[in-house]
């Protein structure tokens, strides 16, 4: 597994004005991937195999190939036309092993700002799709995705980590709680019409809103939005949801109480200057703005106007921390899932790397030795049973001179043994000694699905949420 790179970031390790400089849209997701082949194909990146991860809280990029770190460095610079003194020291970078583990925890919600969301998962698939689709994958992240397909959706269906309300949506929406008493008389505005916003809608139609906006580029589209939650007046003051159009967004602006981001935009879709100009017609009522978008889709100065209170993903940290306080003992069992499909997942590995060099050896140690048994057979006078005999000499000969090469190779690959990447070492050793061909028999073209026999890859759907 040495040949796996992951570097990215996280909302550990970087600030929300880090993290969106490098976040990409879904629909830019593919065009990054085929920038980096174009890289690689040119011999500047150095590796083939990649996959893509961008949420509003992370953006990773696995590799499988002989890839170095300032590669990686430097095409997100490029790509993002962002510095990459203004990023670089908020990387994190795992190998091998330590890659595994991590893709795993991350699949199953242990990575998570919101401690087990559900929406992770899809968004980890949907991040591998895009690269299949685009050729980037191969025998490397083929069955490495395929498994964390898996070990994401048994945490999720199988502990208790995913239980509650537990999305970054669900804790924008206890935030809202904490904000106002009641919410009968209240006007939401959310600003677009994806996933996220999906999710907050589902939670804002328990609290009874006197009346949500959705408000889309296209009316169509917004329409078709609200149509899915109802679209029309309930009776006894339930909640009224209605589509419109950003062509008249000052107007709902000045309407809103509670305003939602969570657009795909690449720039603010609310300025300082812009809503500064409409607190007169508001009449200086109180704004509530929830910004869950990356990039983000309120411009933070708008936070510094008079009463105004503005919280981006940053900011719902505090309410996250109390997800955890309940979860501890599951978090412990989740972490358990993921530590025995590692284990699997690195044997299978193991497996799949030395077993075919192991044959290679004993096939060329035994081509060998039948030539020189035919050539000397053919100048002994021996009748069948001395002939047998020496076969069966030579036999045993070539099975203890490779006895002790080959259960130190096995050993030496051992999780407990290869802490230093011994196993990898003795391979090319292997290699090089007996001139042996790298094993990739099994190994399918580029592009093409390896399957881990160990995944389940036939039944992993789960709620795309994120």
């Amino acid at each position: 597994m040495n040949d796996l790179l992951l570097i990215g970031l996280n909302h550990t390790t970087a600030p929300l004005d880090v993290r969106e400089r490098l976040a990409l849209a879904p629909q830019r997701a593919f065009d990054a991937i085929t920038a980096w082949q174009q890289r690689s194909a040119g011999g500047n990146a150095g590796g083939g195999e990649v996959v893509l991860l961008s949420t509003c809280n992370r953006v990773e990029i696995y590799l499988a190939g002989p890839v170095e770190r300032g590669a990686v460095v430097d095409f997100l610079a490029d790509f993002h036309a962002t510095p990459a003194a203004k990023f670089e020291t908020h990387l994190y970078e795992r190998h091998g092993r330590a890659a595994v583990e991590h893709l795993f925890a991350v699949a199953s919600g242990l990575d998570s700002m919101v401690l087990g969301e559900s929406q992770i998962l899809g968004q980890v698939r949907t991040a591998y799709e895009t690269s299949r689709s685009a050729g980037a994958t191969g025998p490397v992240l083929n069955p490495l995705f395929q498994r964390a397909a898996t070990v994401g959706k048994e945490v999720l269906t199988d502990t208790g980590l995913g239980d509650g309300r537990v999305s970054v949506a669900s804790v924008a929406v206890d935030y809202a709680k904490r904000i106002f008493d009641t919410f009968s008389d209240k006007t939401v505005l959310c600003l677009g019409t994806g996933k996220m916003s999906r999710l907050v809608l589902q939670g804002f139609t328990s609290l009874k809103t006197g009346k949500v906006l959705v408000a889309s580029r296209e009316q169509s589209r917004a329409d078709a939005f609200a149509a899915k939650f109802g679209g029309r007046d309930f009776s006894g003051g339930d909640l009224s949801i209605r589509g419109v159009t950003m062509d008249d967004l000052d107007k709902h602006l000045i309407a809103a109480d509670v305003i939602i981001g969570s657009t795909g935009a690449t720039h603010p879709v609310v300025t300082r200057e812009r809503f500064a100009g409409l607190l007169k017609k508001r009449r200086y009522r109180p704004a509530f703005f929830l910004d869950i978008a990356v990039p983000r889709d309120i411009e933070p100065a708008v936070g510094d106007l008079e009463g105004v209170y503005l919280y981006d993903l940053d900011d719902l940290q505090g309410v996250v921390s109390q997800t955890l306080a309940g979860r501890t003992g599951q978090v412990e069992v989740a972490r358990g899932v993921v530590r025995r499909h590692v284990d699997a997942y690195a044997a299978w590995h193991r497996q799949r790397e030395i077993g075919p060099l192991i044959d290679a050896l004993y096939r060329h140690s035994g081509d060998i030795a039948k030539g020189e048994l035919d050539r000397t057979l053919g100048k002994l006078d021996l009748d069948d049973s001395g002939r047998e005999q020496v076969e069966q000499l030579v036999h045993r000969v070539i099975q203890k001179l490779l006895h002790g090469p080959v259960s130190q190779l096995k050993q030496a690959h051992e999780p407990h043994n290869d802490s230093r990447g011994e196993g990898q070492a003795y391979v090319h050793a292997v290699e090089k000694l007996f001139n042996l061909r790298p094993p990739t028999d099994d190994q399918a073209p580029h592009g093409q699905t390896v399957s881990d026999p160990t995944a389940d890859d036939h039944n992993t759907d789960t709620d795309d949420h994120g």
